[in-house]
């Protein structure tokens, strides 16, 4: 499964210079608004040192990292959710994706131009959450009109709990809070899907900081922080324009005595794609042998029937068992025969939660 996440922010803020970083397209970045008009799309492999280390150990013909797309979506302005600047276009984008990147600016420079003048990341963030509150508010309210006359006429206790719902959605929309705020019992949750809301989507707010600020940040992060403390969102420290420069260098030595300097332990872009798969609680499964090591992600909690599914969907149909082996016994054993010799290789059937690391093999009929 891929996962898709959008990049967003108003315009000037450094959305296309960390894609860039990301992707290995090549967003055009300049300093005026709407700079990026379509939005360009980049499929990045998801970093994971396991995979490596399976591969030292298998030495496959090929390794295949799971991977994130990405897309870079149209700077923002005030009154898109009526269709200003690119509004509807924007707003459009973001509904495909499964996660959004908020890009916020927090560093000060009098060589790039603010649309608003001045840097205040706070407001930049309730001008976006503003427009996109805006446009869910008018989804509910179209859906209450549907919905009201449904449950008042209907028996179906699915619609009554959805229109009970949507009220609750309006009430939330109507204070200018997003409808991530709303605390849900799974059921409701399950439910809350139908509406498609944007503010409902898991948010991860960068902050794009000056490389002096990229390890320990600075007073504007402090006030993103404080701003998002009531709500369901991740948080990312990260210098776009230092990350720019060493995605430039092309020796990995180059790049570590890079980031030794400025005290990090790995690129902020990695970071970024890690913090990703939290929020939308994905986890990693490997498959590995002499012809391929592969990562599959998956969604927490899933068990081993949905996990096969992720490979091909006759494994999820015919599921029969599925073997196992924990990464830290296959990493000290060095081999499939060395843990299957020491009984390290479990045979689960179709309730068992995959955890996290398994490497896996499954058997299945059709």
């Amino acid at each position: 499964m891929a996962l898709k996440c959008g990049i967003v922010g108003l315009p000037n803020v450094g959305k296309s210079t960390l894609f860039n970083c990301l992707s290995s397209a090549k967003a055009q970045s300049a300093n005026f608004p709407f700079c990026t008009i379509e939005p360009n799309m980049g499929v990045i492999s998801v970093p994971d040192d396991r995979l490596i280390k399976l591969a030292e150990i298998d030495k496959p013909k090929r390794i295949v990292p799971t991977t994130v797309e990405i897309l870079d979506i149209a700077g923002l302005v005030k009154g898109a959710s009526k269709g200003e600047g690119l509004g509807n276009q924007f707003l459009g984008n973001i509904r495909e994706t499964d996660a959004i990147i908020h890009v916020l600016r927090c560093f000060d420079n009098d060589n790039i131009t603010h649309v608003d003048g001045s840097i205040d990341p706070v407001r930049d963030k309730e001008v976006i959450d503003t427009e996109l509150q805006l446009k869910d508010l008018e989804t509910i309210e179209n859906r209450i009109e549907k919905l009201e006359k449904q449950a008042r006429h209907g028996t179906d206790p699915k619609t009554k709990k959805m229109y009970e719902l949507a009220l609750r959605y309006k009430e939330v929309l109507e204070k200018g809070e997003s409808a991530r705020t709303l605390k849900l019992y799974d059921e409701e949750a399950r439910l809350a899907k139908d509406f498609f809301l944007l503010t409902n989507k898991p948010v991860l707010y960068a902050c794009n900081v000056d490389e002096a600020s990229a390890k320990t940040g600075n007073k504007y992060v402090e006030e993103v922080k404080e701003s998002i403390r009531e709500e369901n969102a991740g948080l990312l420290v990260i210098a776009a324009a230092t990350e720019a420069d060493i995605a430039e260098l092309e020796e990995y030595e180059e790049k570590q005595l890079f980031l030794e300097e400025l005290g990090l332990d790995e690129p902020g872009v990695n970071k970024l794609i890690h913090a990703a798969y939290r929020l939308l609680d994905l986890q990693t499964f490997f498959t590995t042998g002499p012809d391929e090591s592969r990562a599959w992600t998956f969604v927490k909690g899933a068990k081993a029937p949905k996990a096969a599914g992720t490979i091909h969907t006759d494994f999820e149909k015919g599921f029969i068992r599925a073997e196992v082996i924990k990464y830290e016994d296959y990493v000290r054993l060095g081999s499939e025969h060395a843990c299957r010799d020491a009984g390290k290789i479990s045979v689960e059937g179709k309730e068992y939660v995959v955890q996290d690391g398994d490497i896996m093999h499954f058997r299945f009929n059709v």
